[in-house]
């Protein structure tokens, strides 16, 4: 057996414990009573540990040195760079500090889902100084290994090759035309008649609407599920997406776009190649270009008119309400685009989205490089929140800081990935209207073709390029956030 051989079957061995840890987690926040909290998270930390053993053996190091000798095809050669990508990042961690932080990151998520509703900052507060703590010391380990900053390191675990100073250029210019932008749409659509949601949308049917949608969005439901949870996500494996969503009876809006939304992330995953199944190389590429799945089924699909159109009929049927003016095409279109100055980011619409997920960027930013601490977070939050969306959240820590669940168990350097994700969208259309006729496939019910564009660019190429590369052999450049304002303007003015 070759040293590349032995890698290969190695971590397949970590792909298995990951699909056992990735199950564990859904269900914790899918279904798991609150009684098991401590169990289950000491359960997953004991887990944690044993992959993180798997991930450093020594022999590891050698074996690498050696299959770098190997004759290997190009694709094999992808797969070692992913690998070594992963062990090394692996390898710079000391096991106690992986385990730490594992049981602080569940201790704080568990205990925030009930604070976050208590608006209880000082308890939060509390448990999340440790996670703040250990994700500085994560940190600084990472960055003096990588010759990079400690914000940078945490970067790199989710966007490979993007770095501060890029992502200071990229948000600058994006607050230099985003807040005009906003208003522009304020005062335009001031003028028009809407009329909001106003009955009871039971969740059952909500739900059933939901299914109907993901059938539209060609979810394969033999390696995938739907279910409910506190805060929308995708988990599992792909050979088992767990996609969960909230329901509000009193607004079906949020909850049938989360849907659509999380199940983009689905069909990334559920294409992701069979052939790379289980090794780091046919994994998705980035954070950022998994939202960029996303924010491609949410925002180029799911919020065009065509596909409204499509909505307005099904929806009408779920909740037998087809004489209610809610439900008309245009109405509905107005609902799915109205713009609105709002303190909760998972509820924020397309345009203002970006101004939610910069602030928390520049906010996570100065706490890991240990220029603002964790205490000074609400107030820094509030005085973004006036100078972005002219709203003030003091005292109003729900709405305000403790609204998400990244910070909980320490996954800083996450959010730049939304509004990239948004951007990488906007190009991917650009471009694949050259090929793709893609009005016609929404209108048609059959998204067939705008799927296999996706499908043959980037599903398929999992991580056997680096995200400029992947990008740019599917759109012919790398990243241009043209696109992204071009589509804003389009739509919105």
């Amino acid at each position: 057996m070759s040293h590349y051989e032995k890698l290969t079957a190695h971590y397949q061995t970590i792909s298995h414990f990951n699909h056992a840890q990735a199950m564990l987690g859904w269900d914790a926040a899918a279904n798991m009573p609150a009684g098991g909290n401590e169990a289950r998270s000491n359960a997953m930390a004991e887990l944690s540990v044993h992959v993180h053993r798997l991930s450093t053996q020594p022999q590891l190091g050698e074996w690498f040195n050696n299959a770098e000798n190997e004759a290997l095809n190009t694709e094999q050669t992808a797969s070692l760079r992913e690998m070594k990508r992963q062990w090394l990042q692996a390898t710079l961690l000391p096991e106690d500090l992986v385990q730490a932080q594992s049981i602080a990151g569940s201790k704080c998520e568990h205990a925030w889902r009930s604070q976050r509703q208590e608006n209880n900052w000082i308890g939060f507060e509390k448990n999340w100084k440790e996670v703040v703590a250990l994700s500085r010391e994560e940190a600084k380990i990472r960055g003096e290994a990588l010759g990079l900053t400690s914000y940078d390191a945490m970067l790199d675990k989710f966007e490979p090759g993007t770095t501060t100073a890029s992502l200071d250029v990229l948000f600058s210019d994006v607050k230099t035309w985003l807040p005009e932008l906003i208003e522009k749409a304020l005062t335009k659509q001031a003028s028009e008649s809407i009329i909001m949601p106003s009955g009871t949308y039971p969740t059952a049917a909500q739900k059933s609407l939901g299914l109907e949608i993901m059938k539209l969005l060609k979810f394969d439901f033999d390696h995938g599920r739907l279910d409910q949870s506190v805060h929308p996500f995708c988990g599992g494996v792909p050979s088992d997406v767990r996609i969960t969503t909230r329901y509000d009876e009193s607004d079906f809006i949020q909850a049938l776009m989360g849907i659509v939304h999380e199940t983009g992330h689905a069909r990334y995953e559920q294409g992701l190649p069979k052939a790379f199944s289980g090794l780091p190389v046919g994994e998705a590429r980035s954070m950022g270009i998994h939202e960029s799945q996303s924010l491609f089924f949410e925002m180029q699909i799911g919020r065009s008119k065509d596909f409204i159109t499509h909505l307005s009929r099904l929806s009408a049927d779920a909740f037998s309400a087809h004489k209610d003016p809610v439900f008309a095409e245009e109405n509905l279109y107005k609902l799915y685009t109205r713009v609105e100055k709002g303190f909760i980011r998972v509820d924020a619409d397309e345009l203002t989205y970006p101004a939610h997920v910069i602030m928390r960027y520049e906010i996570e930013r100065d706490l890991i490089n240990s220029v603002i601490e964790h205490t000074d977070v609400p107030d820094i939050w509030d005085e973004k929140m006036k100078t972005a969306l002219g709203i003030t959240t003091k005292g109003n820590f729900k709405n305000g800081c403790m609204q998400d669940i990244h910070w909980t168990d320490g996954a800083f350097g996450y959010f730049p990935s939304y509004t990239l994700g948004a951007m990488y969208a906007a190009q991917y259309k650009a471009t694949m209207t050259n090929s793709v006729d893609i009005e016609a496939a929404i209108q048609n019910g059959d998204l067939s073709p705008i799927f296999q564009w996706l499908s043959g660019n980037i599903w398929s190429q999992a991580s056997l390029h680096t995200t400029d590369e992947l990008v740019k052999r599917a759109t012919g450049e790398t990243l241009n956030a043209s696109h992204f304002r071009k589509h804003l303007e389009e739509r919105y003015l």
